[in-house]
């Protein structure tokens, strides 16, 4: 039995995490803070919380929703 082929164009989306934080000249900063929390650290831990939830989509959009796993 053949298993469909995920769409890759999906995958595109793990690139943005990468970009986010590699730029760091974006980010490099004080202002503005969060809760005392300078932006630098929260914009950090902010993408700590975006990669898992792109990770996720990406996976539901390029595999769907068919189930895995062994026969019965």
């Amino acid at each position: 039995m053949s298993h469909p082929r995920p769409k890759k164009i999906w995958y595109w989306l793990l690139t943005l995490p990468y970009i986010a934080i590699f730029w760091l000249p974006f980010y490099n900063r004080i202002e503005p803070t969060l809760f005392g929390m300078p932006f630098f650290y929260w914009y950090q831990l902010l993408w700590v919380v975006l990669s898992s939830v792109i990770i996720a989509l990406v996976f539901k959009l390029a595999h769907g929703s068919g189930k895995r796993g062994g026969q019965s």
